[in-house]
């Protein structure tokens, strides 16, 4: 069986990349959506990038944001995936390859038919259907609807995911990758050294048994 995957997300302090990246964890997100309390202005995103840098994966996280504003702020930060988590069509999704992550938001009615829109992702990621929330609700789900789904691209969980519930996730869902924000933090944007390291031992524990 493949190692389930960590992202670390919503990264604004460059001491909490890299203790990700010390404790395992296999992607870094950076935020650039305004409307986030986790933005970040390019500058202190590409000073977080340096330091982790061939360590981690980079993914940069964007919500209904202009393609031209994306492929900027990529160049300049050296992001290596891209994460589209608002309501972007398609072809603005294809235009980025298999560079990009495409988010849904999994209601009861949610159809993975629609996964067939987005085949060039390199990715699919899978967040609680929030009202008005683009990830970071700290609300979970059941995480079992995308359990069937297939393998040709690699799965990633988010939403409400913490310590204590990571392994359930992952048996529920069969994630490669789990995507933790909220869960780990001790105010908005700011990681608690003790909630990552509970959260990535939990995930690699759980494999070397």
């Amino acid at each position: 069986m493949a190692r389930t995957r960590i992202k670390i997300c919503g990264v604004t302090r460059e001491n909490d990349a890299v203790r990700a990246a010390e404790l395992g964890a296999d992607l870094v997100g950076l935020n650039f959506w305004p409307g986030s309390p986790r933005c970040l202005e390019v500058a202190a995103a590409t000073q977080i990038a340096e330091r982790v840098r061939e360590r981690v994966k980079l993914v940069g996280v964007f919500v209904n944001q202009p393609p031209a504003q994306i492929q900027e702020i990529s160049d300049c930060v050296g992001l290596d995936l891209l994460q589209f988590h608002g309501d972007e069509n398609p072809g603005s999704v294809r235009s980025f390859g298999d560079r990009a992550i495409k988010a849904f938001r999994v209601g009861a009615d949610f159809d993975a038919a629609v996964l067939g829109d987005f085949s060039d992702a390199w990715g699919y990621l899978f967040d609680c259907d929030h009202p008005t929330l683009f990830g970071g609700s700290g609300v979970t789900w059941p995480y079992e609807r995308v359990a069937g789904l297939s393998r040709e691209k690699p799965v990633i969980v988010a939403g409400g995911l913490r310590p204590s519930n990571v392994l359930q996730a992952i048996a529920r869902s069969g994630a490669d990758i789990v995507d933790v924000s909220s869960g780990i933090e001790s105010q908005p944007g700011i990681k608690d050294p003790e909630l990552m390291r509970r959260f990535i031992r939990e995930v690699h524990d759980a494999q070397e048994e």
